[in-house]
C-alpha cells in the first residue's frame, strides 16, 4: 500500500486490493471483496463496494455508486460479480451493478468508455468498448453493447436487447428491440432512420465498406419478401466483406427482434428510399 494514496476520510476494509499508483479520495467508501488495479483515480464520495474487479487507470468521480446490490427483486444477495476493465472515465451518480443468479452472475465493462453523469448499468449487461453513454441514458439488465456505440441522453434500453458495433441512439429513445451494427436510430418506441455513416468515417470503415453496407441496408429493409428471405438474399452478394458479415451475423442471431424501420422514412416523395436517394459514391 506503500505507493497508493488514501484520504484519512475515506475509509478502505480489510481485504480490499488497490494497486499501486491508485488514489482514494474523501469519504469514499471500498468494501472488503473490491479488486482496483493500477494508477486509478476514486474521487470523493465514491461507494465501491461487491466482488467488484476494476482494471488499471480508470478516473470515477464523486457520487458514483459501483458494484451495489443490484435492482432486482429476484437478487438474493449471490456472491456475483462486477468486472471493469482499463481506462473507463464514470461520471457523476453513475451506478454500475453486478449480476444475479438469472443472468449469469456477471455484469461486464471493458475499456475506455465514457459513462456520463446519471448513467445506469443493470444487472447482467455486457458492454464492450470506446462506448459514450450520454448523461441519464440506462441499460436494464442482461443488455449486450458492442464496441463504439454512442447512446444518446435520457435514453433507455429494454431487458435483453442487443446493440451492434458502431451503432447510434437518438437521444430520448427507448429501444425495446435490437439494433444492428452501424445503425441509427431514435424514438419512442425506437426505430431505425439510417445508418450511422459519420460514426464509420471515425472509425476508420472504407468508403467500400460504407458503400457496400448501405446497398445491404438498402436490400435487407426495402427490398421483397420476408425479412429472413431478404437477410439471406442480399447476404449471397456480400460475402467477402468482413462488414458485412458482422451486420448478418447479427441479425440472425437475434432472439428479441430487430429494430424495425420508421415508416415516415420509408419511402420519399420521388419514390425513392433516403438510401436509395444517395450515390453510392457519395462521401
Amino acid at each position: 500500500m506503500d505507493q497508493v494514496i488514501i484520504h484519512p476520510t475515506a475509509i478502505v476494509s480489510a481485504g480490499a486490493e488497490i494497486g499501486e499508483g491508485s488514489a482514494i479520495g474523501p469519504y469514499s467508501i471500498i468494501g472488503p471483496k473490491v479488486k482496483i488495479g493500477r494508477n486509478n483515480q476514486i474521487g470523493p464520495h465514491v461507494v465501491i463496494e461487491g466482488n467488484t474487479t476494476i482494471g488499471d487507470e480508470n478516473r470515477i468521480y464523486q457520487f458514483a455508486s459501483v458494484g451495489s446490490h443490484p435492482q432486482d427483486l429476484k437478487f438474493r444477495g449471490e456472491d456475483s460479480q462486477l468486472r471493469i476493465g482499463n481506462k473507463n472515465l464514470i461520471r457523476e451518480f453513475t451506478t454500475l451493478q453486478p449480476g444475479t443468479s438469472g443472468g449469469g452472475m456477471l455484469t461486464t465493462i471493458a475499456d475506455q468508455n465514457l459513462f456520463m453523469a446519471n448513467t445506469h448499468v443493470g444487472h447482467d449487461s455486457h458492454v464492450g468498448s470506446f462506448n459514450v453513454f450520454a448523461n441519464s441514458s440506462a441499460l436494464s439488465g442482461h443488455v449486450t453493447i458492442g464496441n463504439r456505440v454512442i447512446i444518446g441522453g435520457l435514453s433507455g434500453i429494454h431487458q435483453f436487447v442487443r446493440i451492434g458495433d458502431m451503432a447510434l441512439v437518438g437521444g430520448g429513445s427507448m429501444v425495446t428491440k435490437d439494433i444492428p451494427p452501424y445503425c441509427t436510430a431514435q424514438g419512442d418506441r425506437a426505430c431505425l432512420v439510417g445508418l450511422n455513416q459519420v460514426g464509420m468515417q471515425r472509425n476508420g470503415l472504407s468508403k467500400g465498406d460504407i458503400s457496400a453496407l448501405r446497398k445491404v441496408f438498402r436490400g435487407v429493409f426495402y427490398g421483397r419478401g420476408t425479412f429472413k428471405e431478404r437477410v439471406e438474399s442480399v447476404a449471397q452478394s456480400f460475402s467477402s466483406i468482413q462488414a458485412a458479415e458482422i451486420f448478418f451475423d447479427f441479425l440472425r442471431s437475434s432472439e428479441r427482434g430487430v429494430c424495425p424501420l420508421r415508416r415516415a422514412v420509408r419511402v420519399l416523395d420521388d419514390g425513392q428510399s433516403p438510401e436509395e436517394g444517395r450515390s453510392d459514391d457519395e462521401d
